[in-house]
Parts: C-alpha cells; structure tokens; sequence
C-alpha cells in the first residue's frame, strides 16, 4: 500500500527520486496538471517536451519551467482533435528527440456542447481517446528506446458515468448528453492501458491509467454553474450513499501527485494494466459511487473490441 494519498502533492510523491536521464513527454503540458507534472518532474531533473496544440502557450510554459528548475525542457504543437496534427507532430517528435521514458497522456476535454473534431469525431471520444491512440502509437519508436518505459494515461472517475458504446461511439444516432460522453472517453482511456499492458507488457512496456483526483483546472472552462452545482450535489450524494465523507476537490499540485507517482513508484514496477487513484491501486467496485474502477473499463475483452475500433477509425492497424 502506498504511503501516499489523498492530499499528496506531487513534490511529495518525487521526493528523493532522481530522474535525470529520464524523457517524460506530457501532453496539455502547458497549463494545470500537465504543466504542474512537468514542473515536478523537471524539478527532480527529467527532460521535459511539453505537447499542446498552442504554441505560444506551450514556449511560455517551456521558459517558466526551465527557468524555475534548470531543466531542458521542450516543446510540441500537437492538436489531438486533428489526425493530420497527430501524425505531423509524430513525425517531428521521432525525428527531433531520442527516446521517451514517461508518455504522459494528461491533455482532455470535459463537457462541452455537441463538437466534432476535423475527422468528425465527437469531440470528447476524439480528442481524449482517438487522438491519444494514434500518438502513443505513433510515437512507440521512441517510447521503445526508454528504460523502463510507461505510459500514463489520465482518465477519471467520470468513467463510473458510462461505458464504451461500440455501436454508436460518436453520437451519430442517439442524442448527445456531455457528461456521459465524457464518462465513455474516460472509460476508453483505462480500456486504452489495459489494450496496451496486453500487446506491450512482455516487452517491459507497461501502461497505467488514473483518476487524479477533482480539480479546478480550464478542463473545466464549459462547466456552468448549473453544471458545478450538479456535480457537488453527486459527490454529496455518492458519499451519502456508500456512508464516507465527501472529499471535495483537490489543488493543481494535490491533482498532479497521482500522476507522478504512477510514473515513478516502484510499488508498479513490471505491473501494468490497473487504474489508480490517490496514490495507490484501485480495486473493481461496480456499487462504491466514491471510488475503484468499473469491471467494464478493465475488461480484456472490451479493451480488444476497443482497439480494433480505433484502428478502424484511424484508418491504421499497429501490429505488435
């Protein structure tokens, strides 16, 4: 069991690791969780290529950083609601850098109105899930040459509002309702690891996903304050129901420390495939509302029927 937990800040979780020599890339690296990984894990002397679809946001994030910890720290324009963005900033990464220890998957979108991105994707399954599909593939060259590489993909507890629905992923036939959609994407993004830790985990390539917590962040920039009022009503009521006290939400560096662990800990050391939150493991709960992952977001089976899909739109096979 972890030492650490709930109220962890990510300096926390790194204290006494050295991660010099390490590359970690993070995408939506230019501001709230991304930005604060980034800083935590180039304070502690990784690499750092911060990946955004900004970039002015992304060189003004790159200076802050590697003015405050000494780090190298570059950066990537890469737009993940645009395939042609994906495959370009791909093709640039694995021209420009020499390895990636730690792909940091952190960049979303949460809740907004019936968007599409240029594929014609719903925009929450698009960017969250396609986009990071095709760029962790993509960029699986350098992530080959790391030692003792991870992939880390950000998901969240939003997966308890649904399941992947194979049949009509993009909304096409049934009506559009943002928090479900958001809740399909994040369950893709644990289905994602699961599909990965399969194909790559006998190759020493393992792959996580996580809940990091409830944090204001601009991820939240289409929530109104009908929304907020709602999902404060649902934490009060989830807690009621399984009788724990209501958490609340967390700040940036509190936010950032389930990521920094995952990426670091030993404890998961040769052990992928799981979906964690506050600094540890979580284990399967269909009934807790308040924590564990769902049995469809970890489902074998799910995670092949997920994959072959995506490669479906993607319009690319990865045979490994």
């Amino acid at each position: 069991m972890s030492n650490f937990g709930f109220s962890s800040t990510a300096d926390e979780v790194l204290e006494g690791k050295d991660l010099s020599g390490r590359t970690a890339l993070v995408t939506g690296g230019y501001s709230g969780l991304g930005k604060e990984t980034a800083r935590a894990m180039a304070a502690k002397g990784a690499h750092i290529i911060l990946s955004g679809r900004d970039a002015k946001k992304l060189d003004e994030a790159a200076k802050e950083i590697s003015k405050e910890t000494g780090a190298k720290v570059e950066t990537l324009v890469c737009d993940l609601a645009s395939l042609d963005s994906v495959r370009s900033a791909a093709k640039e990464a694995n021209e420009r850098f020499a390895k990636i220890d730690l792909l940091i998957n952190n960049a979303g979108v949460m809740a907004p109105p019936l968007e599409r991105t240029a594929e014609g994707f719903e925009l929450q399954f698009g960017t969250n899930h396609i986009g990071h599909f095709l760029l962790t593939n993509l960029l699986l060259p350098l992530v080959e040459r790391g030692e003792r590489p991870r992939i880390v993909n950000l998901s969240s507890r939003g997966h308890h509002f649904d399941h992947v629905h194979f049949d009509d992923p993009n909304y096409e036939e049934r009506e559009y309702e943002k928090w479900t959609a958001y809740g399909q994407s994040k369950t893709a993004n644990i289905l994602f690891a699961v599909g990965l830790e399969q194909r790559l985990g006998d190759r020493g390539i393992h792959s996580y996903a996580l809940h990091p917590g409830g944090i204001m962040t601009n991820l939240g920039r289409h929530m109104t304050e009908e929304d907020m009022a709602w999902m404060m009503d649902r934490i009060k009521k989830s807690a009621e129901q399984s009788g724990e006290e209501p958490q609340g939400f967390k700040t940036i560096p509190q936010g950032a420390a389930t990521t920094c662990w995952v990426a670091t800990t030993d404890e998961l050391e040769g052990a992928g495939g799981v979906y964690c939150e506050d600094c540890h493991v979580a284990h399967q709960d269909d009934d807790n509302p308040t924590g564990g992952v769902k049995s469809y977001a970890i489902d074998p089976d799910n995670a092949e029927k997920l994959w072959t899909m995506s490669e479906e739109m993607v319009g690319e096979k990865f045979a490994y």
